[in-house]
């Protein structure tokens, strides 16, 4: 009902580049994130629940703060974007733009025998190790390396198959013991492996599904328990995401976004302190909605949030995870939405992981009502859309499963090696008045950098006035920019980027220099 082909595979338009006005913090947002470095040892082992949060083997509060990636619920039986680069420099980029989670869709096909992906590119030497396997198979080379890397994975069952959403979490094709066969599957082949910390048991469940009317065959709370209870009777260390619903007691919202029916009928499994609720939320890119239109908009949505899902974060009941959120950044409107709700979700440098968790639709360029990350090269960043989640970002994890536990794209110092680096600087847009630009930040050394910085001086009178990714310091018309805590490990030949916004106008790009540690 609110939602158009999203996760059909096609060009969407490149998001229109508007000034960050909207969100004026951004620029401060990753010093908080450095400020809270002492938390970058927190998410070791697997993890559970304690009120409201997400905590570590150890105790520690974690913070979820990361990205889907889709591909694998679709004909490709595969992450999308594979044909154009390779997997692990896919990772390494999210990695250093501050993104801690993958949520990876997948839809049942990829557990039938022999099921195999399409649209990968295996020249020059990319994607090299995924030659010749299944798409399971894929899918544990990108668990193994998105841990090593320090990202912990969300497997969100999205689909029943590769057709196409469906309102139940069963069809006549799929039925709920294949579902929940699969889900025990997935469950056992990741047993001991905390890269995986969770699974989202089904994708935005939605009309006719209820929540708490008893029917069995429509009531979804009641299948996430049975779903959930499987899950952990195979492998009890998972967290069980579960989303909510489309209508409840007559109050329609989107899809497996409502989540009224929790304070009456909470989700309770046989192993406690596992349940996450998952709310999706969007703007009108996907479909108006009637907050949209309230005159005081975006004042009211606070209050809409609270109602349809907040209240169980503020009421201490669970884990509030927004599973996904999106949108193209074309209107006004939608600018405001996502500044109102990055607010909402409680910014890191103030309340740590005390916080709502995250994961950002998508990183795919071709969604078509949201876009991505990832502009349409597949490569280019949208730093404007990137820029607005700065403040919700939040620290890494230990890497697990690689050699000490390292990151896999730090080849390590064998003695002797040079750091070095170089930077591009590019004017996105420019309206006059002002100006966003982007600067990519390039290891060109034999070494991992452990940190970065990058100057320049302006030929005019610019003065930044918000940046994001890094932090700044502007003398005159000298800008020094370094890197943020999140992204100054940068692998051999990898890469980094920051954005800026600036004014007055941006004139010529002028000429940078890049130092590294």
């Amino acid at each position: 009902m609110f939602r158009s082909l999203r996760r059909v595979l096609c060009a969407a338009a490149a998001a229109l580049l508007l000034p960050l006005a909207a969100v004026q913090t951004a620029g401060a947002a990753d010093a908080g994130v450095g400020a809270r470095a002492n938390a970058v040892d927190a998410g070791a082992g697997y993890w559970h629940t304690s009120g409201r949060q997400i905590l570590d083997a150890a105790g520690q509060p974690v913070r979820i703060a990361g990205i889907n990636w889709f591909g694998f619920e679709t004909g490709n039986h595969v992450v999308h974007g594979l044909w154009s680069r390779d997997y692990k420099s896919m990772i390494n980029q999210m990695k250093s733009l501050g993104y801690n989670t993958l949520r990876l869709p997948y839809s049942d096909d990829i557990l039938k025998s022999g099921t195999t992906p399409d649209s990968i590119n295996f020249s020059d030497g990319k994607n090299a190790d995924l030659q010749g396997l299944t798409s399971l198979q894929v899918m544990d080379r990108i668990v193994t390396y998105a841990g090593q890397s320090g990202l912990r994975v969300v497997l969100d069952r999205h689909r029943p198959d590769s057709g196409g959403q469906s309102a139940l979490w069963y069809t006549s094709a799929v039925p709920e013991s294949t579902w929940i066969a699969n889900l025990k599957s997935l469950a056992a082949r990741y047993k001991g492996n905390s890269t995986v910390v969770g699974i989202d048991l089904h994708n935005e469940p939605h009309d006719p599904a209820c929540w708490g009317c008893g029917d069995t065959t429509r009531d979804w709370r009641l299948a996430a328990q049975r779903a959930g209870n499987a899950v952990l009777s195979v492998n009890p260390e998972l967290l069980i995401m579960v989303e909510g619903v489309q209508t409840h007691n007559g109050v329609s919202g989107w899809w497996g976004g409502n989540l009224m029916g929790v304070a009456q009928y909470p989700v309770q499994l046989d192993v406690p302190n596992r349940v996450v609720y998952s709310a999706h939320d969007y703007a009108t890119s996907v479909a108006q909605q009637p907050w949209f239109s309230d005159p005081s908009f975006p004042a009211n949505m606070p209050g809409i949030w609270d109602k349809y899902w907040g209240y169980i974060f503020k009421q201490n009941i669970a884990p509030v995870w927004v599973g996904e959120f999106g949108t193209t950044l074309q209107s006004t409107v939608d600018q405001r939405w996502l500044a109102a709700l990055v607010t909402y979700l409680r910014s890191t440098s103030s309340y740590g992981a005390d916080s709502f968790h995250w994961t950002f639709w998508s990183w795919n360029p071709n969604s078509g009502d949201t876009g991505g990350i990832l502009k349409d090269d597949w490569s280019t960043v949208d730093t404007v859309k990137d820029g607005y989640l700065a403040s919700v970002k939040a620290p890494g994890f230990p890497g697990t499963g690689g050699p000490g536990g390292g990151d896999p794209g730090d080849p390590g110092d064998p003695g002797g090696g040079t750091a070095t680096c170089s930077a591009a600087y590019t004017v996105s847009s420019d309206w006059g008045g002002g100006f966003n630009a982007e600067v990519k930040v390039t290891n060109t050394g034999t070494t991992a950098l452990k940190s970065w910085k990058v100057t320049w001086t302006w030929s005019g009178a610019q003065q930044v006035t918000s940046m994001w990714n890094a932090t700044y310091t502007q003398s005159g018309a000298s800008v020094t920019a370094a890197n943020a805590a999140h992204n100054g490990s940068v692998p051999a030949g990898g890469s980094a980027s920051f954005g800026f916004g600036g004014a007055p106008g941006g004139g010529g790009a002028p000429s940078v220099s890049c130092t590294a540690t």
